[in-house]
């Protein structure tokens, strides 16, 4: 009798039938067995149990219920349950067949959830089998392999009383050659909603659909005036593809009434595919995106599902409320970021859907919460945090409403943890999917029949359903809205539902929040390393002529860090971290000072040059370069031990800055060269060289004016002794020529008879007679020649 009382339906004739059928089974049984000659299993018929289930083999054929409909049948419906059953055992089963069986009706949730974990043991109490001619027969099930089943049956026929959800067995029977006799070999049950006329007052549904997923885009863009996107991978095209997971939560969604909850990071990812994009490869190289026209049909399609429909925006990147909570409030910036990743809807949701959100609601993982995290989700603004039941548990005997005033302003959404929770696992068997809907379906009927008050219920769903998740979603989405028992509701109305009076305002405590979700949260580390590449961003950002080219997708993928698609996924989150923090500092580095070897200076001053180099796109500005000596009393820069200079350097270009420098003594001085920023923070690596002095003091000037003088002297001194030597030689040359000229005309004299000759022989004594006068050549000096007919040169030496 305490199994019956665990399915006690709303109505006691369908129980005490149940019993009636079920006694008379079990009556039949020692009858049966004794026919059979099998005194084994006498005792056990004789002590009243269903021995015949438990016996061996029992289990042995796996019943897997494919489809049920309709899901909510009404009077004048037929219901059609298919399926497969498979011989799981060592021997063939004879005589085999599936028959319906309809238990008693559930009124409790708590029995919905016992059943359902019992769904497929053969010695639970079953009911009667629906009439001889709805079952499906099978001579011989052969071991491995599956047959399907088909059986339909008018709703009439089923017998079922009042309105409740009722327990509806597929079972299979047969026996073996150890054991011929017929027993249920295997079974499967599901549930059976059954309200076949509208209610009076119909509970009002709210199904959160969630357009969610992890982080895609890296913070590099490409090094072009376009800023090409990077994407890590290429999954969120196949996300967006015909068939994908994404594709499929629009296509099914826009056939439901249904409160849109969208990341605004996805859609400006999908957006950015819609235009020029790369994608990073396995080895790190990055290939040109090619899926521009499945973005664009994609957002396409998202624009038709959303119109006229109610939008919540998430905060962008779905930042891990709790994480932020329990880890990141103590570090600086971290809730300045939060507050940021909501401030952006403006520019993207708005932009790319052309509707306007609502960013009132705040939704923690799993609905779970605590003092704490209420405060954080707050803290960018919502008023309303979406909860869960099952972390705002109530004491009730009946579900209330949503809606929790709980203090300060802020309402706490419930949503039901068993209707929100019933889609979760593997659902790729059909099976398994259908046991999922008509849970669902049996959780909210029941839920309804509780009280004669109308309540407002809220499903929030995991965050990103699988495809097959989705689909069983969508059936049982649908089947709700055709029903007589729910109507939709939009989630700002649920919110602002009136709110039972008896239901738990009280926030749990720390302590209360699952260790489960807790292991999964982002450590504190992970925030320190968001703010530690904060900090470099804002000293970066200061120097460049164009900063939303670098402030934008940096504070972007910062919120995509603290998303809470990381968890389970430790590793990959933080190697996004590095990654990000890593690409800052490569471009922090491409602004930078030329390294500079040993330099030498001679003298008492000289410039010393410093080469800025800047390797990004766009320009560099409102940045000083200074040069400080290590040893002043040495060498000097600029008068003094450190001299600045302004720096401003186009993209892709260098700048020398040219330092003046003084010398006091001789020896090395190390000199050291830093980029600051207006604000006197360092920028970037110091440069540090020597400058190797050779000083020139007064006195060694002054031997070396000595010297250059007395080298000058004597080279004068040379220069009058050559010029002199040289007139004497002249002198002695013209007196020899005039001695040569008075014996010629003597010999003249004394041969009249050889003019010829003589003229020959003057032509040959001076070569000048025949050669014309040059204008720059000096005029002879004649007269002085004719008086003094012995030369020049004895002139001189008298």
């Amino acid at each position: 009798m305490a199994e019956a009382a665990d399915f006690q339906g709303t109505s006691a004739s369908p129980a005490r039938r149940w019993l009636r059928r079920t006694g008379a089974l079990l009556a039949g049984a020692p009858l049966l067995a004794g026919l059979l000659q099998l005194p084994a299993a006498a005792p056990a018929d004789a002590a009243g149990q269903e021995a015949p289930q438990a016996a061996s083999g029992a289990g042995s054929v796996s019943v897997a219920v494919d489809s049920l409909s309709p899901s909510a049948p009404t009077e004048s419906d037929t219901v059609t349950v298919a399926g497969t059953v498979t011989n799981n055992g060592k021997q063939a089963v004879t005589d085999a067949h599936v028959d319906l069986r309809v238990g008693p009706a559930l009124d409790t949730r708590s029995g919905i959830d016992t059943l359902a974990k019992k769904s497929d043991d053969v010695q639970g109490p079953l009911g009667e089998a629906v009439g001889g001619k709805y079952s499906e027969k099978f001579p011989k099930l052969t071991p491995g392999v599956a047959e399907p089943f088909n059986i339909s049956v008018p709703a009439d026929e089923l017998d079922l009383g009042a309105n409740g959800v009722y327990q509806l067995a597929v079972a299979l029977s047969g026996g073996t050659s150890a054991q011929p006799f017929d027993r249920v070999l295997g079974v499967q049950r599901t549930f059976l909603p059954w309200q076949p006329e509208e209610a009076g007052t119909k509970t009002k549904t709210t199904f959160l659909w969630p357009l969610v997923s992890s982080a895609h885009m890296a913070a590099e863009t490409g090094s072009n005036e376009q800023q090409t996107p990077i994407f890590r991978d290429d999954e969120l095209a196949k996300e967006i593809s015909p068939g994908g997971r994404l594709d499929q939560m629009v296509s099914l969604g826009k056939e439901l009434d249904i409160t849109w909850v969208i990341d605004p990071d996805l859609l400006a990812s999908v957006d950015a595919m819609t235009k020029s994009y790369q994608v990073r490869g396995a080895d790190g190289t990055n290939t040109a995106g090619t899926h521009q026209a499945a973005a664009n049909r994609w957002l396409a399609e998202l624009q038709q599902a959303v119109t006229g429909k109610e939008v919540v925006a998430l905060p962008y990147g779905d930042p891990d409320l709790a994480s932020v909570a329990h880890n990141g409030t103590n570090v600086t910036g971290t809730l300045s970021h939060l507050k940021e990743a909501t401030d952006v809807v403006d520019n993207t949701i708005p932009t790319i859907l052309h509707v306007k959100p609502s960013t009132d609601f705040a939704w923690p993982v799993n609905g779970a919460v605590d003092p704490s995290i209420m405060k954080v989700a707050t803290s960018a603004g919502a008023d309303k945090v979406i909860a869960r039941s099952d972390s705002l548990q109530d004491d009730l005997s009946y579900t209330p409403s949503a809606a929790r005033p709980i203090g300060g302003g802020t309402t706490a959404v419930v949503a039901d943890s068993r209707m929100s929770t019933a889609f979760q696992g593997d659902l790729t068997r059909a099976s398994a999917s259908t046991l999922a809907e008509q849970r669902f379906l049996a959780q909210s009927l029941t839920l309804g029949l509780q009280t004669g008050k109308q309540r407002s219920v809220v499903v929030a769903p995991q965050r990103m359903p699988t495809v097959h998740q989705a689909q069983a979603m969508a059936e049982a989405l649908k089947a709700l809205q055709l029903g007589n028992w729910s109507e939709s509701q939009d989630l700002a109305a649920a919110a602002k539902a009136k709110p039972d009076p008896s239901a738990n305002t009280k926030v749990p405590s720390a302590s209360a929040y699952p260790p489960s979700l807790r292991k999964q949260e982002l450590p504190r580390a992970a925030f320190e390393q968001i703010a530690r590449t904060q900090n470099k961003l804002d000293k970066f950002k200061v120097v460049l002529t164009r900063q939303s080219r670098v402030v934008t997708p940096f504070g972007r993928a910062m919120n995509r860090e603290m998303s809470a698609s990381w968890r389970g996924h430790g590793i990959a989150a933080v190697g996004y971290r590095d990654g990000i923090e890593s690409y800052l500092d490569g471009l922090i580095d491409g602004v930078k000072l030329i390294e500079k070897s040993e330099t030498k200076l001679s003298g008492r001053s000289a410039t010393i040059p410093v080469t800025v180099q800047n390797n990004l796109v766009q320009g560099v500005e409102h940045l000083r370069l200074r040069l400080t000596s290590k040893n002043p009393t040495r060498l000097k820069i600029g008068g003094d031990a450190y001299d600045e200079q302004p720096v401003t350097v186009n993209g892709g270009h260098s700048q020398s800055v040219k330092f003046a420098t003084s010398a006091n003594a001789n020896g090395r001085a190390e000199v050291v060269a830093q980029l600051y920023t207006e604000d006197g923070q360092k920028y970037g690596a110091p440069v540090t060289f020597d400058v190797k002095v050779t000083e020139v003091t007064a006195t060694v000037m002054l031997v070396i004016g000595g010297g250059v003088l007395l080298l000058v002297l004597a080279g004068f001194r040379m220069y009058t002794q050559r010029k002199r030597a040289a007139a004497r030689e002249t002198a002695e040359d013209d007196a020899a020529e005039a001695d040569d000229s008075a014996d010629g005309q003597v010999g003249a004299a004394q041969n009249p008879d050889a003019p010829g000759e003589r003229l020959e022989k003057e032509s040959e004594s001076d070569p000048r007679a025949e050669a014309p006068e040059q204008p720059s050549d000096p005029a002879p000096d004649t007269a002085a020649e004719n008086a003094d007919p012995s030369g020049p040169g004895e002139r001189v030496d008298r």
